[in-house]
């Protein structure tokens, strides 16, 4: 979906200063959003797209203004409570008020070091790939409702296929509850002229991983 979230290549947020010595969490808290996050998805109560999709629908104002860990809890509270596990009355009261809706299963203290370790989003194949290292294509200008893992400064844009990396769950069909609906993957390289115009450093190029529905022949 076309949001505030959705700022790359977009001028007047000034430059992105890293912090000195930055610590792991700034606070107790964030740890603690971090291990519900990583709970929650190891038992199987949503995906990674089903939290990004929530942190892209927070009110413009709310995303800008909140900090990173602050977005997942956000995020988590909008999961939690339109998947049917928390009611908004409970999040209020801070604790159950009724049996709560069962998971697949839970995060206990035995398996944490293997739930660190991230699934694979590779899929056997549905058909041939359309594109092959070497081929120009250019990427469609499309606006879904949805999530989508295209950004908004890189449609509508001529680029040519680096590497191709298999069949993976397709985030767009992921996020819209619609199933994997595996899809290729390519890497397409970008002039930085191409996507951002004349004024661009025209030795930057950008590497995008794109999804063959994002792309057509150029």
């Amino acid at each position: 979906m076309d949001g505030v979230h959705d700022m790359g290549g977009m001028d007047g947020f000034g430059k992105v200063e890293a912090e000195k010595d930055e610590p792991v969490f700034h606070a107790p808290w964030e740890g603690r959003v971090l291990s519900m996050q990583r709970a929650m998805g190891y038992a199987g109560a949503w995906h990674i797209d089903h939290s990004r999709f929530a942190q892209e629908q927070l009110p413009p104002a709310e995303y800008l203004t909140a900090s990173y860990y602050r977005r997942w809890a956000l995020a988590m509270e909008k999961n939690v409570t339109e998947r049917g596990y928390v009611t908004p009355e409970e999040l209020k009261a801070g604790h159950a008020l009724k049996p709560g809706k069962p998971l697949k299963r839970k995060l206990t203290p035995d398996v944490v070091d293997a739930s660190l370790c991230r699934s694979t989003f590779y899929r056997p194949q549905q058909g041939p790939a359309r594109f092959k290292p070497g081929d120009r294509v250019r990427t469609k200008n499309i606006h879904p409702a949805s999530h989508t893992r295209l950004p908004r400064y890189a449609r509508d844009k001529v680029g040519v296929v680096e590497l191709c990396h298999g069949c993976h769950m397709f985030p767009d069909s992921v996020a819209a509850d619609r199933g994997d609906d595996p899809q290729w993957l390519y890497t397409v390289v970008f002039p930085a002229q191409e996507l951002w115009g004349p004024d661009a450093d025209p030795t930057l190029k950008v590497s995008i991983d794109a999804f063959e529905p994002y792309l057509e022949p150029a």
